[in-house]
């Protein structure tokens, strides 16, 4: 079964020039992206999106951290591919991140940690929905093999 994922590349992924080294890193496993775009997050967005940490200490600063730069988000598509993008991007906080997951070369904290991805298929689809319309995602063949 295919599922789709919501992914978004953090502030910091930005500005450290990872943005290239993490799609590519997707990309090479099969994982065919279907909508993509660098934003900069509105506070609404920001809010509807960590709305599940509302009370927690530290909401506040994961929101400030999601506001102060440029993001990339996106939609990607393949099957078990939830399952697929966590093991790749690795454990939320970076000291329990498997060695060579993205979080686990590149994240510095909880917060910081580079990348953001749903945990399941309700989620992907209510978090996609606050960046990217219908018309916005993609349905085209992608060809790992190279027969085109």
């Amino acid at each position: 079964m295919v599922e789709r994922e919501f992914i978004f590349l953090k502030p910091n992924t930005i500005r450290r020039g990872l943005t290239g080294e993490v799609i590519s890193r997707l990309e090479r496993r099969g994982i065919k992206i279907i909508a993509l775009k660098m934003i900069q997050f509105t506070r609404e967005q920001a809010e509807k999106l960590y709305e599940e940490h509302k009370d927690k200490p530290f909401y506040n600063e994961l929101i400030d951290f999601v506001l102060s730069g440029p993001s990339v988000v996106m939609v990607v598509e393949g099957p078990r591919v939830i399952e697929m993008v966590r093991h790749i991007i690795g454990a939320t906080d970076p000291l329990k991140a498997s060695p060579g997951s993205i979080r686990g070369e590149f994240g510095m904290s909880v917060t910081k940690n580079i990348v953001h991805a749903s945990d399941s298929p309700e989620k992907a689809e209510r978090e996609m929905k606050i960046f990217f319309s219908e018309e916005e995602i993609l349905n085209y063949r992608l060809d790992v093999q190279g027969d085109l």
